[in-house]
């Protein structure tokens, strides 16, 4: 039926140009042609009704409603002007019907983006309560009822404000990760079964990792310059700055001297709770791919090769090795941009091993 409608519309519109080129008089002349051929008809139909279509009653009611009753009662028409307004009744409450059924019972439902947002809001700020989110939505010029914030929060499962204000290790480590850094120390043998300890550091947010050293007396004076030689480092790179925190674990192999010295540097000391690994989880899963990657696939002849082994996995873990929590990118090195089809097509790949082939990396050739 809109198909006709629209059709019967356009025949209209143009018949409608036909006229401007009219003068008065010929539109007179036609007017009464066309009113006494309406009387043969009226004459000829006798008591029965004509036959409208759909589109023909929606197309009269659309151009003879705006007229006012006495206007239509002047008009010579077919039918009379109390059916002419009962069609356009019938045509809005069908469009209402329609609208109706479309949208469903009760209210309409809330947009997906207004539920994103209270669900962001209330996952950013545990502290804040289905109230507290409301008023920030107003604040943003957001228009909803604070009984719609709190089945948005109750539908997801989210707990009230008092069960969420409660901060997690897990989430102070995510919240204050550019801020964090990660120290331990790794034990392992070489071939000469002398016993090497390891001190390295990790950057929670950069997942850069700093292998401070290897010996096999861990000295407190040894560990003293390690951790100057880091903070020194640090401030080559510039990132001393936005360090505040450096978690290690209870080892008695940490001085207190070096507690001062991080204080000296703004940093504060962060110890783990005993038989608590997960409290230095980064750290610990990076230890776990040393051991993994490295030092279970390698035979280490002695102190000097294991110093050479580190120096080439520290550089592929930096600049090659992949993370999941950067994207898939590497700590300094940024992910490459996706190759279109064709440039797959012509893609040559060398792969350049390191320690001996314990190490792959793949590269494109230029």
């Amino acid at each position: 039926m809109l198909v006709r409608f629209v059709y019967l519309a356009v025949v209209h519109v143009f018949a409608a140009l036909r006229l401007l080129s009219m003068t008065d008089r010929e539109k007179d002349v036609e007017i009464l042609a066309l009113r006494h051929q309406l009387t043969i008809l009226q004459r000829q139909l006798g008591d029965h009704r004509p036959r409208l279509r759909p589109e023909d009653r929606m197309f009269l009611s659309m151009l003879l409603v705006p007229l006012s009753r006495a206007v239509l009662r002047r008009l010579r028409l077919m039918v009379s002007p109390d059916t002419v307004l009962r069609w356009h009744r019938d045509l809005l409450k069908h469009r209402h019907a329609r609208v109706s059924v479309n949208r469903g019972p009760g209210r309409p439902r809330t947009l997906t983006s207004i539920r994103r947002l209270v669900l962001r809001l209330a996952a950013e700020n545990p502290s804040w309560g289905y109230r507290r989110i409301h008023g920030e939505l107003a604040l943003l010029g957001v228009k909803v009822a604070p009984s719609t914030v709190w089945e948005i929060l109750k539908t997801d499962g989210v707990d009230p404000a008092p069960q969420r204000a409660t901060v997690r290790w897990a989430d102070f480590l995510r919240s204050q990760a550019e801020a964090i850094l990660a120290m331990d120390f790794i034990e392992t043998v070489t071939l000469t079964g002398q016993r090497q300890y390891i001190l390295a550091a990790i950057h929670h947010a950069g997942r850069r990792v700093r292998v401070l050293g290897t010996t096999a007396h861990p000295t407190h004076a040894w560990v003293t310059q390690a951790v100057r030689n880091l903070l020194m480092d640090l401030a080559d790179a510039g990132g001393v700055a936005r360090v505040r925190f450096l978690i290690r674990d209870r080892d008695a192999k940490y001085p207190a001297l070096i507690d001062e010295i991080l204080r000296d540097a703004k940093i504060t000391t962060v110890r783990t709770g005993v038989r608590m690994p997960r409290m230095n989880a980064i750290m610990e899963r990076w230890v776990k791919t040393l051991r993994a990657e490295l030092l279970d696939r390698t035979l280490i002849w002695n102190e000097t090769h294991l110093r050479h082994a580190l120096r080439e996995y520290e550089w592929h873990y930096n600049q090659h090795r992949t993370h999941r929590s950067l994207a898939v990118a590497a700590p300094l090195r940024a992910r490459p941009q996706a190759l279109e089809s064709e440039g797959i097509e012509r893609l040559v790949i060398r792969r350049q091993d390191r320690l001996g082939g314990v190490l792959h990396e793949y590269r494109q050739v230029a």
